[in-house]
């Protein structure tokens, strides 16, 4: 055996064994997909808007206090929209006070004066990247949930502008960790406009009648004023029904937000009710005990993806902690604060919808996909035996050595397997196939010229090469593109489909090539081959 053969066989049996090695056993080291495996599939939208009003708000308070800073005492602001304020009581001479201020602290905002008041607006491309950055949050912070609930090979990832889709395979209590996921939990603590020792009102018209303006002293005569809004709190019966609501007149603006939360756990009331006990930043802290040491005996909204969930009132200054009371089970006190501690989201997330696969229909894809997978590969095998004879043994190890190197690969790489991609291995077997018939022919083609056998076979694989490498690699592109734009089932199918031609194209050209040349070279004249 010469040197060439010996070092070929050698990396030949090399990626056999590695590739063996990576993938066996197989239910440990290849990871099952969703419809495989079972488990969750969720469409969440993030709603961006959350983010624009809570930057506007952040802003807004960042250039009063440094207006403030600066001697304008008289300095306070108002948001008009999401994307939009206006700041009053600075007067004309001062614009090179605000000029520095913005260009120092808001970059991202334009800003003109009108009359009195000075009218911002945020810039469209401040917008999108706050925009394009919550998504981005958004999606790491759904991450680091499902990380905490512990749930193995979880597939993450945006779609779109707005959208998150998010893959839990072989979830048992799907139920908890849609209620996880789909939780909001975005956290804001708002000042109600009044005391909220007695009672709240129960519908919206009888706040309107009752309620009085902390600013101006007057009643609301059934309408708000601007820098209020209404917020509801719902009641709920024993077996978690709603049975009613209450109705607060809040300030727009939140004292702070989720994004100020240090840290969260449960914990326990003054009555042993389950509670959530929060930790505040140093930031957070400082802002919330001027908020909290200017509002005493108002009440304090804490206002959970839009709903209030307790309006405590205010007896003295909170500063770095405190806790959020309601009626809160156990384990929804601790989903709750493991949803804050593991990140606070940027706005809120709609819940689009879900599929839910039982382990008993992904078992049921594998055995199907697995008789399928032998099924064609039996058949191919007896095809290329009968028409090809003992060459056909060379093609059926070739092929044999191709699907080990796919698992292999995918076990190695730490792809997913899924329905679509048992297809894209059946897919495989064919085109493997496909390359050998076309190296056979053209050594039969070879051999009727009358040219000798080791002639033949050279000639056989060298005038094939760039048909099968044309074949092969334009596959290999459109699967590519497959991947780069397809989602979901789409990309298991170019993953393993990809892996597939690569391993085709080494076991057609490379093993194949070998195994004749092993044969030839164990015998020192070659009339005929068996093909």
């Amino acid at each position: 055996m010469n040197k060439s053969l010996f070092w070929r066989g050698v990396a030949i049996a090399a990626v056999i064994v590695i590739a063996a090695l990576s993938a066996w056993p197989l239910e440990e080291n290849i990871k099952l997909g969703l419809d495989l495996r079972g488990g969750i599939h969720l469409i969440l939208q993030v709603e961006t808007q959350d983010a624009i009003r809570s930057e506007s708000d952040k802003d807004l308070d960042r250039l009063v206090a440094e207006l403030v800073g600066n001697g304008l005492t008289e300095a306070s602001g108002e948001r008009t929209r999401d994307d939009a304020f206006v700041v009053r009581g600075v007067p004309a001479g001062s614009d090179d006070k605000v000029r520095e201020a913005v260009d120092t602290y808001l970059a991202g905002w334009s800003w003109n004066r009108s009359g009195a008041d000075i009218r911002f607006n945020m810039t469209a491309a401040n917008s999108n990247e706050i925009k394009n950055l919550s998504v981005v949050q958004a999606v790491e912070t759904i991450r680091n949930r499902i990380d905490a609930f512990g749930v193995a090979e979880p597939v993450i990832q945006r779609e779109g502008e707005r959208r998150i889709v998010v893959q839990l395979p072989g979830v048992d209590d799907p139920q908890r960790v849609k209620a996880l996921i789909g939780r909001a939990a975005f956290l804001e603590f708002r000042i109600v406009d009044y005391p909220v020792r007695a009672a709240a009102p129960s519908s919206v018209e009888e706040l309107l009648a009752i309620g009085r303006d902390s600013v101006t002293g007057q009643g609301y005569g059934g309408r708000l004023p601007d820098h209020l809004e209404v917020k509801s709190q719902i009641l709920r019966d024993e077996a978690d029904i709603e049975i009613g609501r209450l109705y607060y007149a809040v300030e727009k603006r939140s004292a702070i937000t989720g994004r100020d939360l240090r840290s969260a756990r449960p914990g326990l009331g003054d009555f042993n009710q389950p509670v959530v006990n929060f930790y505040l930043t140093h930031e957070g802290g400082q802002k919330f005990g001027e908020v909290t040491g200017a509002n005493i005996d108002k009440g304090l909204a804490i206002v959970l993806d839009g709903n209030i969930v307790s309006a405590p009132s205010i007896n003295s200054r909170i500063n770095d902690s405190g806790i959020i009371e309601g009626s809160f089970t156990q384990q929804e006190v601790e989903d709750l604060s493991t949803v804050l501690r593991s990140g606070a989201l940027p706005a809120g997330i709609t819940y689009l919808g879900d599929t839910t696969v039982g382990p008993s229909l992904g078992q049921e894809s594998i055995e199907r996909g697995f008789r399928a997978g032998l099924l064609g590969l039996g058949l191919v095998v007896v095809i290329m035996l009968i028409y090809y004879k003992l060459s056909g043994v060379n093609a059926v190890v070739a092929l044999a050595l191709n699907i080990v190197v796919i698992f292999g690969s995918l076990a190695y790489f730490g792809a997913t397997l899924t329905l679509p991609g048992i297809a894209g291995i059946v897919l495989i077997i064919g085109m493997a196939v496909d390359a050998n018939v076309l190296v056979f022919e053209r050594i039969r083609e070879e051999l009727r010229r009358g040219r000798t056998v080791k002639s033949s076979i050279e000639a056989g694989f060298s005038k094939a090469l760039s048909t099968i490498l044309d074949a092969n690699i334009t596959t290999l592109i459109a699967a590519l593109f497959l991947f780069q734009f397809g989602t979901g089932p789409i990309r298991g199918f170019a993953v393993t489909l990809s892996i597939g031609i690569l391993a085709s194209l080494f076991t057609a050209i490379f093993v194949s090539r070998w195994i004749f040349d092993l044969l030839l070279t164990r015998r020192r004249k070659v009339d005929r081959i068996s093909i």
